[in-house]
């Protein structure tokens, strides 16, 4: 498993500190863009499922969240050490694909058991819906959209704008941010997903790796929750 440490744990050694007004700016620029995210997710999720106002609510909500990311300065894609006795570091997209199809393994596993407890199940059931009777196209399109434009501002503006314990703030963060929704499901999938992305973009300091776990993770759920809860 030493490919797990080195995608979530070993640190690859880089110099992305931004000057104290940048820090600054950086902050000011996070806090007002999540703000209006967890305002805009609210909103999106409440609206009845098939409502053609669904699609622009939340595109309108991964343009915010992507407007804030580069609003905020300079962001990284990242690197990770793949020989170590060779010190050479790549980009990580391998390693981020496989973390993602494990963390979908582990919610299939919770979802056995999420469907036998009757007030859990109906709020997983709330989302399903959304996917059961949407265009599949335009969800996978926007589901994959949403990941990336998160990915770029929790795990890169957000997390540039903390400087002390940034994966457990910016996991706080986002789980706070979820809560909008009003479902306690996703907020809890929050945790666990914020937790395992927030150590890739530790390791690697940068938001590819999160991009790809957290987009593998969405897109695959995407298709399997209907199934598990038919």
């Amino acid at each position: 498993m030493r490919w797990v440490r080195r995608s979530v744990w070993d640190v690859v050694p880089r110099d992305q500190q931004d000057t104290p007004a940048g820090l600054r700016r950086r902050q000011v620029v996070v806090v007002v863009t999540i703000v209006l995210g967890a305002v805009l997710l609210g909103i999106s999720l409440r609206i009845e499922p098939g409502s053609s106002w669904f699609y622009p609510a939340t595109l309108a909500l991964a343009a915010v969240w992507t407007a804030g990311a580069f609003a905020s300065g300079r962001l990284h894609l990242g690197r990770i050490v793949r020989d170590p006795a060779a010190e050479r570091s790549v980009r990580p997209v391998v390693e981020p694909i496989v973390l993602g199809l494990a963390l979908v393994a582990l919610f299939v596993v919770g979802g056995l058991v999420v469907r036998e407890i009757p007030w859990l199940d109906e709020q997983v059931r709330s989302v399903v819906d959304i996917a059961n009777q949407g265009s599949i196209v335009l969800l996978v399109l926007i589901t994959a959209v949403n990941g990336v434009a998160e990915e770029v501002f929790w795990r890169g503006a957000a997390y540039a704008a903390v400087p002390r314990n940034p994966v457990a703030w910016t996991t706080v963060a986002y789980v706070v941010a979820t809560l909008a929704t009003g479902n306690v499901m996703l907020a809890f999938a929050g945790i666990l997903l914020g937790a395992v992305v927030g150590l890739q973009r530790r390791a690697s300091g940068g938001v590819l790796a999160p991009i790809l776990t957290h987009c593998t993770w969405s897109l695959s759920m995407l298709f399997v929750l209907p199934l598990l809860f038919r």
